[in-house]
Formats: structure tokens, sequence, C-alpha cells
């Protein structure tokens, strides 16, 4: 059962924006927007999706405002919420034998261990979300607000093979979930995660094939290795006899190998390349990744689909602007990047590059994962003990580390460590950066502290658009 919403409670207020010239302010909680109480921030854009809008604000002594908004129908309040829902979060009713959740160490931030299943996660933030607990209402819901694209966890298109994978022996068919979202106007983009002898092979090629059938409603299809800690692997081979190892070589060779000629018939049939293959794919097979045009956009940024890409092109922007430059603004010179054991490489190479036109000396030292095991070798699951314990004591006068391993609004690790807590531990200022223009902007400037995820896949409802007129305050009897 649903519960009913509380107030949504105000964590910021985007400067300048209308929310801003109402007074509105941290600690403050929304009603209500156009008469009707609000579930989530998606309601909040919605129904303030209109050229005049009445919002009902509780202030923290516990009075009352009313704001009147006139501004353009698209125009974005500038309000910023603490949680994205407030009646609770609807949760997984699926007993997947590779959920990461399932090896996940104690100590981690505490929302890490919610099993949402939330489509309007997924709406909002690009979260990948089943489809296996919709009932009517949000169906209803789905249709009457747009809400898309979803991003969905298909796993296999065969039935009983995706009711395996699961563990819900009542999972509705994808496939007709997928036209049904087609039905209404709404799209998605698709994910497979790969366990090696399970989803693999022939029941690859037939998912991909007929997801690629679907398209347009299937946006995207994308193929990422199973994220599996030590903990997690040892659950699944002792109950179902299943290896969830990361991708060797050989195997990321295979299925690079698989993917490929589907890319480019896709490519000739649809005029975009939708099937997509993860980038740790590509690394572990040692695979140059695709030129940015075969990502279109990078609609699947977030699951490691094109990261690498997006990466080598801002660098190559960078790299330019450094050949042309007359003189060096670099300040700080000495710096040490952290990173995950797998794209450490990569950073390495593009930091030599650095240190030549700059004269800096940029180092880039690869991160053990020792919390979920040195397998799991991406920059976004590493922890804040593993880069103070491995960093600490370098002869830097900045340390760099990872935008992805801190949460969606940069206060945190993985470990629950605060952001800010890197400096103190390891003595020096540390930035946060997600490429490599980013870490030049440290290199001159110096850190600034992290601000909210800048690239979340989810659209919303309403854009920032043009400003209208001012919004009026007045009080809660006024002209009722």
């Amino acid at each position: 059962m649903k519960r009913a919403p509380a107030a949504g409670l105000v964590s910021g207020v985007r400067p300048g924006s209308l929310a801003d010239e109402a007074g509105i302010v941290p600690g403050d909680a929304i009603v209500e927007v156009a008469g009707r109480r609000p579930r989530d921030i998606v309601d909040v854009q919605f129904y303030a999706a209109e050229p005049e809008v009445e919002v009902r604000i509780r202030k923290a002594d516990g009075a009352e405002d009313l704001v009147i908004f006139e501004k353009a129908p698209d125009e974005d309040l500038g309000l910023e919420f603490e949680h994205a829902t407030w009646d609770g979060v609807i949760v997984c009713n699926n007993n997947c034998f590779f959920c990461f959740l399932k090896g996940l160490p104690g100590g981690m931030r505490k929302t890490l261990y919610v099993k949402d299943d939330d489509y309007r996660l997924s709406f909002l933030h690009g979260n990948f979300v089943t489809l296996t607990n919709l009932d009517d209402d949000d169906w209803a819901r789905l249709e009457e607000q747009r809400l898309s694209p979803l991003h969905v966890s298909v796993h296999a298109t065969g039935l009983a093979l995706r009711r395996k994978m699961l563990g819900n022996p009542r999972a509705p068919d994808v496939l007709d979930q997928l036209r049904r979202l087609g039905s209404l106007g709404l799209v998605a983009h698709t994910q497979i995660v790969l366990c090696p002898g399970v989803n693999d092979g022939e029941h690859l090629v037939r998912s991909i094939r007929e997801l690629a059938d679907l398209h347009p409603i299937a946006q995207t299809v994308s193929v990422v290795p199973v994220g599996a800690s030590p903990k997690l692997e040892e659950r699944a081979m002792s109950r179902q006899g299943i290896d969830l190892q990361r991708p060797s070589p050989a195997y990321a060779r295979e299925i690079v190998t698989l993917v490929r000629p589907l890319q480019r018939e896709f490519r000739a049939r649809f005029g975009r390349t939708i099937l997509q293959c993860s980038d740790e794919f590509y690394l572990a097979a040692g695979e140059r990744v695709p030129g940015a045009a075969a990502y279109d956009g990078y609609p699947q940024y977030e699951n490691g689909i094109g990261m690498v890409r997006s990466m080598l092109e801002d660098w190559y922007r960078v790299r330019s602007r450094l050949r042309r430059a007359t003189g060096n603004a670099l300040v700080r010179r000495r710096a040490v990047i952290g990173c995950g054991t797998m794209i450490a490489p990569v950073m390495a190479a593009i930091a030599s590059e650095l240190n030549a036109l700059a004269g800096t000396d940029v180092r880039v030292e690869a991160v053990t994962n020792t919390v979920f095991g040195e397998r799991v070798n991406v920059s976004g699951l590493l922890c804040g003990r593993d880069f103070v314990e491995q960093l600490r004591g370098r002869d830097a006068e900045v340390y760099i580390l990872p935008r992805a391993s801190l949460d969606y609004f940069g206060r945190q690790f993985l470990d629950s460590m605060p952001a800010q807590a890197a400096a103190s531990e390891l003595g020096r200022p540390v930035g946060f950066a997600s490429e490599w223009s980013k870490v030049l902007a440290i290199l001159r400037d110096g850190p600034q502290s992290p601000h909210r995820n800048e690239a979340p896949n989810g659209a919303f409802w309403s854009e920032p658009g043009r400003r209208g007129p001012r919004s009026r305050l007045r009080n809660p009897g006024e002209g009722m």
C-alpha cells in the first residue's frame, strides 16, 4: 500500500531563480502545488508547468505562505529537494541472484541498501527499473505525466529466462510492457546485464534482436557486465552454481566481437547505433572504444556507456587549447589523480601528454578496491577510505579524485566518508573532476566544492526556460 505523501523539504534554492526571488529558503517545505499535494519532484514539475501556479509553503516556524508564480509554462522554479520522493520509494519485488546490493559490505551509505525499483527515479535520474511492480495507477500516471524516457533492465527477453534471472515467477513479459509504453507514446532505454553462462550466447543475440525490433520504443540497448563483489560471487556460486566474475580479456573480446556486426547492421537499418557496449568490455578486451558519433548523444552515459570516449574527446579539446596557448597560467603543478585500476592506463597516458605540454607533474595512481574486492575496478565504486589509505603521503600540491565516486549531491563517498574529509585525511586540498577540462580548472583555480551530479541520464518534465514575470507573495487567506 502506498503512503500518503509528506511535504517536500527544500534542500537548496538556485540563486536568481523564481523560488529565490519569492524568498523560499532551504528548510521550507512544499505543501501544495496548484492545489494538489505533490508526492515527489515529478508532481512539482508537472503541476507547476503552467503560466501561473500557486505554491503553498510551510516555513520552518510552522507558518504557511502562498506564492503565486507567473512564468513561462516550461520555466523551472529553481528548487532542489533532499529526496526525490515523499511518499516512500517503490521497492523491488524481485530476487535477482546477481543483485549488487546482496554483495554490499556493512558501513556503506544508508541509501545504498534501499532496494528501489521506482519508475519515478528512472525518469528523474536514469535509474534502471524492471517494470515488474507497476499497478494500474502507475500506468495511468505514466500516461498522464508523459514520464519518458524510462530506463529498463531487461536482461533477457525470453520470459522463462527473465523470470529465472529476476527470481520472480510472476514477472510480466517485458516485451509486452515495452509495447504498452509505446502505445502511450513513451520510450525507454534498455540494458542487459550479462551473466556469463546464463544470458549470453544465443540468449543475448535473441534479446538484442527482439529489443531492436521494438525500436524506436526501445531507444537503445546496452550490454553491460555484471558487477560482482567477492561476497556476491560466493553467494551466487554456492546457491545457483553461477560464476559471476568480471569479464576476462578473452570473454570481453568475445562479447565485443558478437556485438560489433549487430551494431553495423542496426546503424544501417535505423541510422543510429542503438546497440551499445559497456566501456568495461572494450577496456578489458584491449579494444579501442568507438568514436563519439557511435554514442548518439550518450543517452546511457551513467551506465558506463561512452564515459571513456567522452573523456577522450574532452582531452582532445583541452590539448588543442594547450598547444595554442602562449603562456601558462597553471598555479598548481604537482598533482596526484586517483582512479580505478581499469581506467588508470588510459589516464596515465593522458597525464603524460599534459605534463609534456604544460610543464606539470601530474601523476595517476591506480587505487585498488579493498571494500568490494580488487576485481571491482571502476572509479565510481571506490570508497573514501581506499583513496585516503592508498594515496596519503604523496608529493602533491593537490589531489584530484573522480566525481563519480561521490553521491548525486557531491557530499559523500560510498562508505559515508564526507567529501570534505578527504582533504583533512590527505593533508592537501582535494578536488573532484569528471573530465580533463575540470582537472585543468583545479590546477589553475584550486578545488571547488563538488556540485550535484552534472550529467544525469534522466530528463526533467520542465527544463529551465526563459525568465518570466516575478512571483508574487501573499498571505494564505488573501483572495481566497
